[in-house]
């Protein structure tokens, strides 16, 4: 494989429900490496807030800068991961440590799906509290706060997060999605996408279109089959080529871009 040349390392950020573990990135980290590219994990909670994981990436941040002794890192972020990342260059004043920020499938504009769990209150009642709490014992967060997450990635949490946290001069901002083509594509994502396809049109089963465009460049994935790329399947969590994409190829194709800019 031909390396790619980076002026600064890469730090991968996960989003809800995912940890920094090959179950969640698959063969990425593995396939970076691989390129010649320096990889690190941004070490955030599955379940936290946007400001409490923002403050775990700025630890993250500075001991990479300090262990690579250099002045800035490029971030790969999905989902709400790319919101954490925001909030870290903006309201925390990391934008002269960033040197991009590439966001994969990030509900910058809110989640409609966020929307009707928020409108029904079905995430508040004591059964559902009670299972909540039980996951977040699993899953071992250091600050979990998974209902504060339901009032953030609202679409009208959101556009007040836009408001109070604008992209910095200096940084390359870039998005990219993906959408299913049929509620079939993936079934842990099957309910959720009809009811989005209704509300909102394409989505990932997550995330809207609409909502994960962001930035200088907007780049939307679409498979090579007549199946489309679930919100889950775009960070290799099959381990295998989905509609005919190999999904390591992307992030490869991603940091070679960076690479290309001089980042």
């Amino acid at each position: 494989m031909k390396k790619i040349e980076l002026k600064y390392h890469v730090i991968l950020v996960h989003g809800i429900v995912a940890k920094d573990s090959g179950l969640f990135w698959g063969r990425i980290p593995r396939r970076l490496d691989n390129a010649g590219v320096n990889v690190f994990h941004g070490n955030t909670d599955s379940w936290g807030s946007i400001a409490s994981n923002a403050s775990f990436l700025k630890d993250t941040v500075d001991k990479v800068l300090v262990e690579c002794n250099c002045e800035k890192v490029n971030i790969i972020a999905h989902s709400k991961g790319g919101i954490d990342s925001r909030y870290l260059i903006s309201s925390l004043n990391y934008g002269d440590k960033i040197a991009s920020l590439t966001t994969i499938s990030t509900p910058h504009k809110g989640s409609e799906l966020v929307d009707y769990l928020f409108d029904k209150k079905q995430v508040y009642n004591p059964f559902t509290k009670r299972i909540v709490n039980l996951v977040m014992k699993l899953y071992g967060d250091k600050s979990p706060d998974p209902y504060r997450i339901v009032s953030e990635l609202t679409t009208q949490g959101m556009e007040k997060f836009n408001s109070e946290n604008p992209d910095q001069l200096g940084i390359y901002y870039s998005s990219y999605h993906s959408v299913m083509r049929n509620p079939m594509d993936d079934l842990t994502f099957s309910l959720s996408n009809r009811y989005l396809q209704r509300v909102t049109g394409d989505n990932d089963g997550v995330v809207s279109r609409q909502s994960a465009q962001w930035g200088e460049k907007f780049t939307l994935i679409t498979g090579k089959h007549k199946n489309g790329i679930s919100h889950g399947e775009i960070i290799d969590i099959k381990r295998r080529k989905i509609s005919g994409i190999d999904i390591p190829e992307i992030y490869i194709g991603i940091v070679a871009e960076l690479g290309e800019r001089g980042l």
